[in-house]
């Protein structure tokens, strides 16, 4: 069996990563060390491959693809994670069990810190605990707003969205934008990523404060306390600023932005960071952008639309329906013209293994909820309907299909709201890409259109 190794521990794995390799410079190297060693032996790398294998074609393009929103076009690059139909999503070679297994936790968790993902991600290493709590109080330091981002956030009427706070707030945070500022003073390309770095970290390290921010003046009526405590974890004191003090919301919030950090490059949000990001916007804008992005009905909010399905079910059929009664609310919602919400997804043709992590939390922590229970009944309805429905690819349940079960259990009923958890996640995987987009130097991303009469000439000919 392959071992992570490095001075203080060995960590079992299946595979070995892009890199090839899973050793840093040091055991107590700083993230941005391990980058800049790793860097210029990646640029070589590819540089390379694309000299010998440029005009290498990947794939084939087909009119049904160019209609369907580029659906399995092979046409992006990202470095992070690779989604597979049949396995599910792998963060550098490692999938979700392998990360629950082998990356550090806080102190008696059982859950994955997200700081240790983020550095997977960056590195293609698996980071040691000193490295991980490293990370924690980086940015616990970085993670002051500025006052203009304050009285923006403490000014905005609770009617609006918490997404639409979420993707001002960052925008504004571009003021303070060290790669933009860089960008300005002429500082050559090959510099860039470093910038992109440094701007990645503040905006990590602000987000839990921007989303707590949101939440208490949306909902608490301005109440919270936003003071970063260096001595606790990322999750840890996003809870804290929450508002919460259950040890097992903050596990739940720990596995909850490990899992939902990263889901390759071609969804909407990764994808609108990647292409605004491509103009050499700075990450805050970049980020936005995407944030706009998951703020859709089949996107982010996704999850939000399964409570709501949940609910309006057991309103309709009570709280513990029948098999049968069920299957016919089921059939009822799809000859209505709906789909279910949380089954189905664009690649994967199994079940999601970020829903299957989901569903061993609650049978942890709450087997006995109602909610929960009926989750895991509807779970075993679905499948066979939507298989005998025979439209649908994949009749399995993915991410959505879970989270807003587990975050109602624990009291934040607050649905409007979960997006923005979702977006905090979120943030650890793209910013991770562009970084690496810049360290690449790929360039602006200008893909070819064609008109329906010009692909009909095309058919044609």
């Amino acid at each position: 069996m392959a071992l992570f190794r490095n001075s203080l521990k060995c960590y079992p794995a299946a595979e070995k990563t892009i890199f090839g390799s899973y050793r840093c410079i040091s055991a107590d190297a700083s993230l941005k060390d391990c980058l800049a060693n790793k860097i210029p032996k990646e640029q070589e790398r590819v540089k390379n491959f694309r000299k010998e294998h440029g005009n290498t074609k990947v794939g084939e393009t087909t009119i049904d693809m160019m209609y369907g929103g580029m659906r399995g076009i092979k046409g992006l690059v990202c470095e992070t994670s690779v989604l597979d139909a049949d396995e599910g999503i792998r963060f550098r070679g490692l999938s979700i069990p392998e990360c629950q297994k082998v990356l550090p936790k806080a102190a008696g968790g059982d859950e994955p810190l997200p700081e240790g993902l983020f550095w997977l991600l960056c590195t293609g290493d698996v980071p040691t605990q000193a490295q991980v709590q490293s990370l924690s109080r980086e940015w616990a330091t970085r993670a002051a707003l500025p006052q203009h981002v304050v009285t923006m956030l403490n000014n905005m009427p609770n009617t609006l969205h918490p997404m639409s706070q979420l993707s001002a707030a960052v925008t504004a945070l571009n003021h303070d934008s060290k790669y933009a500022k860089a960008y300005s003073q002429g500082v050559h390309k090959s510099k860039y990523w470093e910038f992109v770095y440094e701007d990645s970290m503040d905006l990590i390290a602000k987000l839990p404060v921007i989303a707590a921010t949101i939440y208490n003046n949306t909902y608490k009526g301005g109440k919270g306390n936003m003071c970063v405590d260096s001595n606790l974890d990322w999750s840890a004191n996003f809870v804290k600023m929450l508002g919460y003090d259950d040890e097992k919301f903050t596990e739940l919030m720990r596995l909850y932005l490990t899992i939902h950090s990263d889901h390759e490059g071609g969804n909407v949000s990764a994808h609108t960071v990647h292409l605004v990001g491509s103009a050499l916007s700075d990450p805050y804008l970049s980020f936005a952008a995407g944030m706009n992005g998951l703020a859709g009905p089949l996107h982010g909010l996704a999850n939000q639309e399964v409570l709501i399905w949940l609910l309006k079910l057991r309103e309709q059929v009570g709280k513990s329906p029948s098999e049968q009664e069920l299957k016919d609310f089921i059939w009822k919602t799809l000859k209505s013209g709906q789909v279910v919400p949380g089954y189905g997804h664009a690649v994967l043709r199994k079940t999601d293994p970020r829903y299957t992590c989901q569903r061993e939390f609650a049978l942890k922590h709450l087997p006995n909820d109602p909610l929960f229970q009926l989750v895991s009944n509807v779970y075993k309805v679905v499948p066979p309907i939507l298989t005998e429905l025979g439209k649908v690819k994949n009749p399995w349940p993915n991410v959505d299909a879970h989270s807003g079960v587990l975050l109602q259990y624990y009291g934040m009923k607050e649905m409007n709201y979960y997006t923005v958890l979702f977006g905090v996640s979120r943030a650890l995987g793209v910013l991770a890409s562009l970084i690496w987009d810049r360290a690449l130097g790929l360039p602006i991303e200008r893909p070819k259109s064609l008109s329906t009469d010009a692909l009909m000439k095309l058919v044609k000919k």
